[in-house]
């Protein structure tokens, strides 16, 4: 341990630790801008800076040790004046339309500003001029907006690994760009939104449906249905305030109900309805020779990566659609006739935790005779704003319940939105479809929390089944090359393009703890331990639905409305 001063207070801490951690860990907040726990520091920013006895500068507390004896300052006239200079000079140079900006009141430099008093224009000059980027159907990009922090840039470098954005130029020329300032649609990116969630301005965004929903309520010959994702239920809550891991299902139905929407429902009817067809997939292909191992299908993001960087593998992916798009088609064929409406004016809405979300239903695979299976996906945080428009207080809702059929689900759904949780779930009903018995440890605790890569060996039926479940998309590379070598030792693995899953995707609550994302998880996770129905081919509607429409599982009319194929995508 080294023993230091910081603001005339004594504080013991761990030798190697930054003076920043050591100021935290006393409860002395020093704001930052560039810093991401958990990465090596760059300093970059320098709105951490702090003043050490014997120094004849400023240094930045996020990349300096800890020393014995040192004497630190982190609220001297002279930081607070170095501070307030660095903010005012990222103002001057900084879009000022705060009040039309979609992070108005959630902006870390906005936040600054207020912390440091600016109250007048100080410094004047020429400011950056910068067209935004609109390429993609998920995410905007404004370069005017960006205050170069290069967070973005890391998460997708060294967290993400995929490099689709980088700086380039110097100078007051400085940008944070794709290859050649091509768009995002033309580059590497996945779209997964991770760059959104640590951007601390608006500089990186999702591509509002808003308006799009908005007018489709509001139409006298559209029947619009509504399906909330798993992830969604458990971080909602957050933006008003509650508890974190607060469970507002209920409250969410009955928000949606007074918004317009003529049905409400669950997305995890349609997860279920996925389990029966991938792990039956998955048990084709184990007993009759299929390309082992089998990928999950779940996540757009990864799915858009294999087709960019190993196309040769796209046989090992399972045809499954994602649940939601699986919704979307069964509403537009199964509900549609039995309701007596044109599939054409059925408008399906999701709420997805997830800003990739929105190009997969722009797929053209994801077509029923021309009409897409959904029509318009909103993240959480489009859907608080939508909130927020029409007036409703969302904290005084009461709970309701999801509209029958396409409302009903097992617990097995509910994991969905946990790292871990689709394999999970598929491997419950793998196991009944191999032995005709129940799985009766059904917490599957190996392939659970936020390991780069879990894996599991689950004896079904004489055959060790080895899983695989990869928690971010930066992990994926060392499992390709086992697989292209012909050394892979899996069977089925799966994969989520976000640390976490679906719990922490792109269109979620912004936030900077990775605390939160554990305490989502225990929420879908307590929601399947309470279920009565805790494996997918329990569900009673599922059964139904197979009988008076699929027939079977993976039968031509499955394959036609709820599988679909990949391609070989070129940049």
């Amino acid at each position: 341990m080294v023993e230091l001063t910081i603001n005339n207070l004594q504080v013991k801490a761990e030798e190697g630790m930054t003076i920043l951690e050591a100021a935290k860990s006393v409860g002395i907040s020093v704001p930052t801008l560039c810093h991401l726990k958990d990465l090596v520091p760059s300093g970059a920013c320098r709105i951490c800076s702090v003043e050490v006895e014997g120094m004849r500068g400023l240094i930045p507390s996020c990349a300096y040790p800890v020393s014995e004896g040192m004497q630190v300052e982190t609220n001297s006239p002279r930081v607070r004046r170095a501070r307030k200079t660095i903010v005012e000079l990222l103002v001057e140079d900084h879009p000022q339309d705060c009040l039309i900006c979609v992070r108005n009141k959630n902006c870390e430099l906005q936040d600054l500003s207020a912390v440091y008093g600016l109250r007048e224009h100080r410094y004047h000059g020429e400011s950056k001029e910068h067209s935004v980027d609109l390429s993609s159907p998920s995410m905007e990009r404004d370069p005017a907006k960006c205050i170069l922090c290069g967070r973005c840039v890391r998460v997708c470098n060294e967290i993400q690994k995929i490099g689709a954005i980088d700086f380039a130029n110097r100078g007051f020329q400085s940008i944070v760009t794709t290859p050649y300032n091509k768009g995002l649609s033309q580059s590497d990116c996945i779209l997964c939104g991770q760059c959104i969630l640590v951007c601390p301005t608006a500089a990186l965004r999702e591509n509002s449906s808003m308006k799009a929903v908005s007018t489709a309520l509001q139409s006298k010959t559209k029947y619009t249905i509504v399906q909330i994702a798993p992830a969604v239920r458990a971080t909602l809550g957050e933006e008003y305030q509650m508890p974190l891991g607060t469970d507002v299902t209920g409250k969410l139905v009955t928000g949606l109900r007074r918004l317009g929407f003529k049905k409400v429902f669950d997305t995890n009817f349609a997860a279920d309805l996925t389990i029966w067809e991938e792990a039956n997939e998955l048990v084709n292909r184990v007993k009759e020779g299929g390309s082992l191992p089998m990928f999950t299908s779940c996540c757009p993001g990864w799915v858009k990566y294999i087709e960019t960087k190993a196309p040769e593998l796209l046989a090992h992916v399972s045809s499954c659609k994602s649940p939601h798009e699986m919704e979307g088609a069964v509403l537009k064929t199964y509900y549609a006739k039995k309701l007596g409406i044109n599939p054409k004016d059925v408008y399906v809405v999701s709420i997805m935790p997830c800003t990739v979300k929105k190009f997969e239903a722009s797929r053209a695979e994801l077509s029923e005779h021309t009409m897409p299976d959904v029509d318009a996906v909103l993240t959480t945080r489009e859907l608080v704003r939508f909130f927020e428009v029409a007036g409703i207080d969302f904290e005084d809702l009461n709970d309701d319940k999801f509209d029958d059929p396409l409302g009903e689900s097992t617990g097995a759904a509910a994991i969905f939105g946990a790292s871990g949780g689709v394999m999970e779930a598929a491997l419950r009903m793998a196991y009944h479809t191999l032995t005709g018995e129940h799985l009766d440890n059904l917490e599957l605790n190996a392939i659970r929390g936020a390991g780069g890569i879990k894996e599991a060996t689950i004896p079904i039926g004489g055959l060790n089944l080895n899983v695989a479940v990869v928690n971010g998309i930066g992990n994926i590379g060392p499992i390709l090359d086992e697989i292209k070598a012909g050394t892979s030792k899996y069977h089925f693995i799966e994969v989520m393009s976000c640390p976490g899953g679906c719990i922490n995707g792109g269109g979620q609550p912004i936030h900077q703890k990775t605390d939160k994302v554990l305490q989502r998880m225990k929420v879908l996770y307590d929601i399947d331990k309470k279920s009565v129905k805790r494996r997918s081919y329990e569900n009673e509607s599922i059964k139904t639905l197979y009988k008076e429409f699929f027939i079977e599982q993976g039968s031509h009319r499955a394959h036609e409305i709820l599988h679909t194929s990949y391609h070989e995508r070129k940049i």
